[in-house]
């Protein structure tokens, strides 16, 4: 379904958030025959309805919203609608189409696309392949699940999207590079189950994607694929990472040398996976990675990690403070620690409880000798996930900012410090900068 569909039809947009604001916009520029806004979730935090929003759809909130809802001919749907919204069951067994913002736009947009998914890595990843493209003179516009709505984005020859699950959820036509990092068990609450979210995550490339490059390194991602056509990166018939010429780590192309892993200024065995990725769909959208081995060297080497993503902070005692605020589950946190392998390690986790099973990060730190703060409301139950594993020290802590102190007592000199709370940040912060921002103060207030 085109945006160009919903002329003359009776459309309700359910949210009224930034990606239900781009879709009125954008609808409405369409000429359907009656537009409304559906809000079930207003409360203080939520913007006005006015001005040219309000001219174009009205708004209508609580209980009542459900019936504008069923008597439209299409429903399109803000992202943070989870499929398990009692509403949405019942759309659908009224057979009501529902649909998003994100499918609406794709649908024009899909030949000129790399869409970007995966359960950790997308946003590094998709930051990397923008990147890269534009120091390959194929300039390109960024946007997705990094707060700009797909709607909102300009008119441009090549677009580089981190999408969500919820995002890839509905849509009806796969970018022309479809891109998955990795799969583990998330937003199970949203999706209904850990099926439903890998069939949601994959529905990316369920639609006649030109290429499909995955991390061939994922072992769930290669059990989801089975035999499925697909550039496996991390493998050696296409981008890896093995010994060079001087005998070091050498990102490859398949049998050739492209340049040191000591570029890549990013920490962890995880971005390498990242960046054999990126590499692999630059090579799919036929740039020339090895006659340009030297520029993509550069610019490799230019490239800033995300915030909040193993962001380190300065501090005057010897111990590095680690900011990866936007690990939210403990898969993401393992990846963290594995970073820091090798150094005295103490990670701070905790944050709202999902209800995740934590005994995957119990079984990785089994043999590894750890410091673990958890903080409120996940973090005693963490806590406990790990009790009785010889080498692993716990401790709680009643907030982050006590955490943080406590860290510095129970953390060698030269060690790691990590804020990798394996848990989303809503409830106790606004959201997950403003997590950061209390970490970063913490740290440089402890040091005086």
């Amino acid at each position: 379904m085109r945006l160009s569909d919903l002329r003359g039809r009776h459309v309700a947009v359910w949210g009224a958030g930034r990606e239900g604001r781009a879709a009125v916009t954008a609808i409405a520029a369409h000429g359907p025959a009656g537009l409304v806004v559906v809000d079930d979730s207003a409360n203080f935090l939520t913007l006005p309805w006015e001005g040219p929003l309000a001219d174009a759809a009205p708004l209508v909130t609580g209980e009542a919203g459900f019936d504008r809802l069923a008597a439209a001919d299409v429903v399109v749907r803000s992202p943070g609608v989870p499929n398990t919204h009692p509403w949405m069951v019942e759309l659908r067994r009224r057979s009501v189409p529902v649909t998003q913002g994100s499918a609406l736009w794709m649908a024009d947009h899909a030949d000129r696309t790399v869409g970007v998914t995966g359960s950790k890595g997308k946003s590094t990843t998709s930051s990397l392949i923008s990147h890269l493209l534009t120091a390959m003179d194929r300039p390109n516009v960024f946007g997705g699940n990094i707060g700009v709505p797909l709607l909102d984005l300009p008119e441009a020859e090549l677009y580089v999207l981190e999408l969500s699950s919820y995002q890839c959820a509905d849509l009806t036509d796969s970018p022309r590079v479809a891109v998955v990092t990795a799969l583990f068990p998330e937003h199970l609450d949203a999706h209904g189950g850990e099926r439903e979210y890998y069939r949601d995550k994959l529905n990316l490339i369920a639609h006649g994607p030109h290429a499909v490059v995955v991390n061939g390194a994922d072992p769930r991602l290669a059990a989801e694929l089975g035999d499925r056509a697909a550039i496996r990166a991390g493998s050696p018939d296409t981008t890896h990472v093995t010994s060079g010429p001087d005998g070091t780590q050498w990102f490859h192309l398949r049998d050739t040398p492209l340049f040191p892993r000591a570029v890549l200024p990013l920490v962890g065995r995880h971005n390498e996976g990242n960046l054999c990725v990126a590499l692999a769909v630059l090579d799919a959208l036929g740039v020339d990675v090895v006659a340009r081995k030297d520029s993509l060297a550069v610019a490799v080497a230019e490239f800033q990690g995300l915030a909040h993503r193993l962001t380190e902070i300065a501090d005057p005692s010897g111990l590095t403070f680690v900011d990866d605020t936007l690990a939210t589950s403990p898969y993401a946190a393992m990846h963290a620690i594995d970073a820091y392998e090798g150094r005295p390690l103490t990670v701070i986790v905790g944050g709202a409880d999902r209800g995740l099973d934590y005994s995957p990060l119990r079984a990785h730190l089994a043999d590894r000798e750890i410091t673990v703060i958890g903080v409120p409301d996940s973090g005693p139950r963490i806590v406990e996930a790990l009790s009785g594993l010889p080498s692993v020290r716990t401790e709680l802590a009643d907030d982050l900012v006590a955490a943080v102190g406590l860290s510095r007592k129970l953390t060698p000199a030269g060690g790691v410090v990590l804020l990798s709370p394996a848990a989303p940040s809503y409830g106790r912060f606004r959201n997950f900068e403003h997590r950061s921002e209390v970490f970063a103060q913490a740290v440089a207030d402890t040091a005086r």
